[in-house]
């Protein structure tokens, strides 16, 4: 039962392409059971908006818009495909400042969402995935010096994780994305960062939140996925429990680079994951998480799924 808990596409993401109906389609057709569509939460600030945003004109209005239109056709697309995959309508959070938590939280109450990912995708509200020269920025921004800027991540990224107990936690170490040394293990960057991701995945393990696995890196040049093996095991060593995700922004990316996941997930000792799955109207589960239950299956099983065959 291949699955992934985060997608987005060109229909609701100025940097993605395609129609959510064809990431759908997509899911579909590579045999894939749970997808997961969860799009960027608007952001409230000019200030935060993407240089794409900014050159299409938009405004955080635009962006509330958006979001509420990906909603409608969210509800309306899992209607339509119900019978044959099981799609699960959530969203992505983005915590940049303090402020973030109340407007993710009055989202929350304005639509029903079925789960969301919880992740960090800036420091002192400068974006670090987007590119080498915005991560530079964030870096000047604590100091010049990478341990600081990790310092600062994983601190905004545990004052999400406290406030909001996301189911996942998305892309644990994108930090990592544009440092000198992705590869370099975290602990040597001193107890500064070490003590802070011991202290975030203690967390998670607190409320058995979900990691994520998120094979988005394998395209961004990595040899491992989201999060590395150093942080990965961290969280085995605590009894913690894994998803898988794609993190596509397009056709081609549903289900891209699974089978190196796979390998990855085999290499380092894993012998069970997990996966959501919305509640039928009546239905009780001991394990949930928000409005899903938290389903697993051992990785043999997912290893003999027909998804590796297409």
């Amino acid at each position: 039962m291949p699955f992934s808990h985060h997608s987005h596409s060109g229909q609701f993401c100025l940097h993605a392409q395609d129609t959510l109906e064809q990431m759908i389609e997509a899911a579909i057709a590579k045999g894939m059971i749970v997808f997961s569509l969860t799009e960027h939460m608007p952001r409230d600030c000019v200030e935060d908006l993407y240089p794409e945003e900014t050159a299409a004109h938009q405004t955080p209005f635009d962006l509330f818009r958006n979001f509420k239109d990906y909603y409608d056709a969210a509800l309306r697309l899992r209607a339509r495909y119900q019978h044959r995959i099981h799609l699960l309508v959530g969203f992505e959070v983005d915590y940049i400042r303090p402020s973030s938590i109340p407007l993710i939280r009055n989202l929350q109450s304005i639509y029903k969402f079925d789960f969301f990912v919880g992740s960090v995708h800036h420091v002192n509200t400068i974006p670090i995935d987007f590119d080498r020269q915005m991560y530079l920025r964030a870096l000047e921004s604590v100091g010049g010096t990478e341990d600081k800027l990790f310092e600062a991540y994983f601190d905004a990224q545990y004052e999400m994780l406290t406030r909001l107990r996301p189911a996942v936690v998305g892309h644990w170490d994108l930090i990592r994305l544009f440092s000198e040394n992705p590869a370099r293990p975290l602990v040597e960057y001193g107890p500064g960062v070490w003590n802070r991701v011991e202290r975030n995945v203690n967390f998670v393990l607190s409320y058995r939140g979900l990691t994520e696995l998120n094979s988005a890196s394998f395209r961004k040049g990595w040899d491992e996925p989201y999060p590395r093996r150093d942080l990965a095991e961290l969280v085995m060593a605590g009894g913690g429990r894994f998803t898988i995700s794609d993190d596509s922004h397009c056709v081609s990316e549903v289900g891209l680079n699974y089978n190196r996941l796979l390998g990855y997930i085999r290499d380092i000792g894993l012998q069970e994951v997990y996966y959501l799955e919305k509640l039928p109207m009546g239905e009780m589960a001991i394990n949930v998480l928000d409005a899903c239950a938290v389903r697993s299956l051992t990785v043999d099983q997912l290893a003999q799924e027909r998804f590796w065959e297409l």
